[in-house]
C-alpha cells in the first residue's frame, strides 16, 4: 500500500521580517553614533606618576595638527563651551568629568582656550597622560 505524502506549505511571516529589519536598523544606527576618535592623531604627554580617573561623558582631543575634537567630532573653539555644557547637562559634581587628550606637541595658545572652555562649562578636567617607565 502506497501512502501519499502531505505537501507542507511554509511561508515566512512578514511580521518577523519587519522585526529583523528594525533590529538591524537599530544596530547600525548605534554603530554609527559610537564614539570613535581613532582618526585623531595624538601622542600623550608623560608624567612620573599617573592616577586612574572616573568615567567621562565628554572627551576633548587636540591632535598633532592642533585640531580640536569633541567626542571624536572636529569642533571649533567658539562652539566648544556650549557643546560641553549640553553634553554634561545637569550632572552632579563628581560626574562632570571632561577628559583631555592633548598631543605633547600642541601649542599652549590652543589648549589654554580648550581648558578655559571646559572650566566655563563646569567640567571637572582630567588630563590623560602616559606614565614614564624609565628604569635606572
Amino acid at each position: 500500500m502506497k501512502v501519499a505524502r502531505r505537501q507542507f506549505k511554509v511561508e515566512v511571516p512578514s511580521v518577523a521580517m519587519g522585526d529583523i529589519a528594525f533590529n538591524l536598523l537599530v544596530f547600525f544606527v548605534i554603530l554609527a553614533k559610537a564614539q570613535d576618535d581613532s582618526h585623531v592623531k595624538w601622542q600623550p604627554a608623560s608624567s612620573a606618576k599617573v592616577e586612574a580617573s572616573n568615567k567621562s561623558v565628554v572627551s576633548i582631543a587636540i591632535d598633532i595638527h592642533s585640531k580640536v575634537f569633541l567626542n571624536g567630532q572636529e569642533i571649533g573653539l567658539d562652539q566648544l563651551t556650549a557643546a560641553i555644557e549640553k553634553r554634561l547637562g545637569d550632572a552632579p559634581a563628581g560626574q562632570r568629568t571632561v577628559m583631555l587628550k592633548i598631543d605633547k606637541q600642541a601649542q599652549a595658545l590652543k589648549f589654554e582656550k580648550v581648558l578655559a572652555s571646559a572650566s566655563e562649562a563646569g567640567g571637572e578636567i582630567v588630563h590623560i597622560l602616559q606614565e614614564n617607565k624609565e628604569t635606572k
